[in-house]
Formats: C-alpha cells, structure tokens, sequence
C-alpha cells in the first residue's frame, strides 16, 4: 500500500530515482531544505510499501502583492492568496497509478485550508503528458512563459504553460 507523509531531512539522499527524469526540474539541496523549512505542510512524499520514494511534490502558499517593477500586471490593491506547486514528479516506475493526481488533490485542500483561492503551476510545453493530467484535473493554460525553463547542451530554452 502507497503511503503519503510529510517529505523529511532523509528524503533528499534517497529521491533521486524521481530526481534523475529530464522533464524533472531539480534544485540545490538549500532550496530543497528552504521549502521544507518554510512550508513542511505542503512538502509531501508517495512512499511504496518496500521503502522506496514512488513521488513527491512540493508546494508553497503564496501571498503575491501585484505591483510595479518594470511591468504592470494586475491591481496594487488586490492581495491574492494561492498555493504554487512549485515541483510535483512520479517516478517513472511508478506512472499511470494516479499519484501525480493524489498529489495534487492534497495540495489543493492544504491551499482550500489555508485560505488560498487558487492553485498555480508552471508546466513544460513539451510534457503533454502533464499538461493533459492537469486539463483533467480541471487546470486551464493562462498564458505562456517564453523561454521559462533552461536547457543545458547548446539547446533552446523551454516554454512554459
């Protein structure tokens, strides 16, 4: 049976069969350990019964102040709560079982409970695997982000939706 906990200190030595996959952005371990610091509630891991990580995602609630700095986007006097899944990956053993949906059920009633009005996420233009999982959990693209991700090896940067 899938066991979903609260992500721990541990959990960064033994993630890295998720970690590994191209589409996953990873980060140092000091922005790992930042998330788990700030928001543990929303930093969550699918365990399998044998020990091993199946996923993980991690999420913040965001109050975001929209103001003027180079750009004008939206009203300075609206204050917007809403969580941000800032990374949500299933290994690849361990696709197509619904967890990456799971994952993203817990998050949203973590935002719901925390006052959030909304869930936001960045997603690759090029993993419409992701992108129609997130269409069927009801997400909508409100824009693209030009050159939103890095490439490494002389590539493009990547969109994102």
């Amino acid at each position: 049976m899938t066991t979903l906990r609260a992500f721990t200190c541990d959990d960064l030595f033994r993630f890295n069969n998720i970690n590994l996959d191209p589409l996953t952005e990873t980060y140092g371990i000091p922005f790992y350990l930042q998330y788990l610091a700030h928001w543990p509630e929303y930093f969550i891991v699918a365990e399998a019964p044998g020990g091993e990580l199946m996923g993980y995602s991690a999420a913040a609630l965001m109050l975001y102040i929209f103001t003027v700095m180079g750009k004008a986007e939206g009203s300075v006097a609206r204050e917007e709560w809403h969580g941000h899944v800032t990374a949500l990956s299933v290994a690849p053993e361990f696709r197509r079982l619904g967890l990456a949906a799971k994952l993203m059920e817990l998050l949203e009633e973590i935002s719901e409970k925390k006052g959030g009005f909304f869930v936001d996420l960045f997603v690759r233009v090029s993993n419409q695997v992701a992108v129609n999982m997130y269409k069927q959990l009801g997400y909508s693209v409100y824009r693209t982000v030009l050159e939103y991700y890095s490439a490494s090896s002389g590539e493009p940067d990547e969109d994102a939706y």
